[in-house]
């Protein structure tokens, strides 16, 4: 199955630049991808440290991936002690538990493994460990003054594209705000991108992570903060994962159309890294904080009414239609037809009483800022209304 996978066929038909291809913008982190790529953790891990934590949940445990990584490292001369206790969206005090684990094996070296909850998780520790204090001291970007551990990221999902990113999304356990705290040293030094691991997610995690992955390269695209290099990862990260959402959906073992998705998912997390994302992630945040929808799920039921109002203004509109020709939120609204995901807030469990306030807290938002079109709180309770 694995030699269906070349660099030729990968690209094959579609738009990206070379430089993208590279996938070398960003040197804050190493990309290292192809089918079975996880025999290499040993090699890449053995020159960064020699007490290496895995950093995972109880579900991983079950594929077969964790004891696969811990055999590469051993072979490779590298102790490992592995936390698989990490919960969905981590909280501050699941931080502070990754962290007395950490401390109490003398690690010198973080393996984030799994979805963007795990590689949160380590990157949350890594503050802490390194640089004392609590999670909150580091919201915002730069704000640890000391070095931090090194960093390894294997992503099991196609979604968030953590593993090129700085920022850990971390809520904290009291107010249930989601805070972005990033920096340069938090970025994981090497990212191993396995396509072979993403087949066994189930059916719901395949489609909620697909869609956040889609909502990045949108959202980061038409971002305040975007750039030329970041719209270009955005832009192939598009391509990529528009043409792999059919063949996932069609069959989950393709093994091209899980790479390409995988491939997508990693460069929207590197134009997210180079810009911002938007309205539809500051909406989706008090959802999950107050209701528990899945992340995925969250933004994908505001995603076609942000991209909606979005393209009321002109420039934005423009920046749509380089993306795709059909107006992007009937194809959003597509792929989650397809998927099986409801995008009315109503069917989620959402009560109406609650979208004011809900609108206030996705006002405060950070990503609220770099929306394209402003938007305020009265703003919000409309998009929320139209996702009742």
């Amino acid at each position: 199955m694995s030699s269906t996978l070349t660099p030729a066929n990968i690209y094959a038909g579609l738009d990206i630049p070379e430089h993208v291809r590279q996938f070398a913008h960003n040197p804050g982190t190493r990309v290292r991808f192809g089918p079975g790529v996880l025999t290499h953790l040993g090699e890449e891990a053995a020159p960064l440290g020699r007490r290496a934590m895995i950093v995972t949940d109880h579900g991983l445990r079950q594929t077969g991936y964790v004891e696969r990584a811990q055999a590469s490292l051993t072979g490779a001369g590298v102790d490992v002690v592995v936390f698989d206790e990490v919960h969905e969206n981590p909280t501050t005090a699941d931080v502070r538990r990754v962290v007395r684990f950490a401390e109490s094996h003398s690690i010198d070296l973080l393996i984030g493994l799994g979805g963007g909850s795990s590689m949160d998780a380590a990157k949350g520790c890594n503050f802490i460990l390194t640089n004392g204090g609590e999670m909150k001291d580091y919201w915002g970007k730069e704000k640890a003054s000391k070095p931090m551990l090194p960093l390894i990221a294997i992503p099991t999902t196609a979604g968030t594209g953590s593993e090129c990113q700085s920022f850990a999304l971390i809520a904290d356990e009291h107010t249930h705000a989601k805070m972005a705290c990033g920096d340069k040293k938090a970025a994981a030094r090497v990212a191993l991108l396995d396509p072979e691991l993403t087949l066994t997610q189930p059916k719901l995690v395949t489609a909620v992570t697909a869609i956040d992955a889609v909502s990045h390269a949108l959202e980061s695209y038409v971002s305040l903060a975007a750039t030329d290099i970041s719209r270009s990862y955005a832009r192939a990260a598009f391509h990529l994962m528009r043409d792999a959402l059919p063949r996932i959906t069609s069959d989950p073992r393709d093994l091209l159309g899980r790479a390409r998705m995988q491939l997508g998912a990693a460069m929207a997390g590197t134009s997210i890294e180079n810009s911002m994302l938007g309205a539809a992630h500051s909406m989706a945040n008090p959802l999950t904080a107050h209701f528990g929808i899945i992340h995925g799920q969250a933004v994908g039921a505001c995603l076609p009414t942000v991209v909606r109002r979005n393209a009321t203004q002109e420039a934005t509109r423009a920046r749509y239609a380089e993306l795709h020709e059909v107006p992007l939120d009937q194809w959003v609204s597509q792929q989650l037809e397809a998927f099986g995901l409801t995008p009315a807030l109503a069917s989620l469990g959402v009560p109406k009483e609650s979208l004011p306030t809900l609108a206030e807290e996705a006002a405060q938002q950070w990503t609220a800022q770099f929306n394209p079109v402003p938007l305020e709180t009265k703003d919000f309770l409309e998009l929320y209304q139209e996702c009742f």
